[in-house]
């Protein structure tokens, strides 16, 4: 894959790429990590990806909801998932808010089957903070803590 603004790197670099004489095909996008990124840096695919996967899962919930109580669905949803939702949010946090709206959709049907409607009623009963607030905070420990900052922690005990 080639990462660059212009539109003329792409052809200049197709074809020319090898490794162990094998010619290398250059893809529109690639998954590292589990994460898929596109030739842009958008994480589109991947953000699309999470939540048709995540709304699989709510769906086989459903199913099973009938021999659970409210308890046991949102431990499901919190261990199962919810962190297919939340893997690697620092880097597609910035996603078109369309794709992140996907993911609130799925946390709501889940929330709904444990009988919850509302946002703030959800946060207060269930623990389970909405995933725009999980990204806001993940990206605010992120900037506020110094490279020294753990070593600093480890030496003080």
């Amino acid at each position: 894959m080639v990462i660059s603004r212009s539109p003329a790197a792409s052809p200049a670099v197709s074809g020319r790429l090898s490794l162990g004489g094998q010619t290398l095909l250059l893809q529109e996008h690639i998954k590292v990590l589990g994460v898929t990124v596109d030739c842009g840096l958008r994480f589109d695919r991947h953000v699309a990806a999470a939540a048709h996967q995540a709304s699989l899962q709510v769906s086989a919930l459903r199913r099973m909801a009938e021999n659970l109580d409210s308890r046991g669905i949102l431990t499901l949803y919190k261990a199962q998932i919810r962190p297919c939702m939340e893997y690697s949010a620092l880097s597609w946090m910035s996603s078109a808010p369309t794709n992140l709206q996907r993911l609130d959709a799925v946390q709501r049907r889940a929330l709904q089957l444990v009988g919850m409607d509302g946002q703030q009623q959800q946060q207060e009963q269930t623990g389970v903070t909405s995933l725009e607030h999980r990204r806001d905070m993940s990206a605010l420990v992120v900037q506020h803590t110094r490279p020294g900052f753990w070593m600093s922690l480890i030496l003080a005990r």
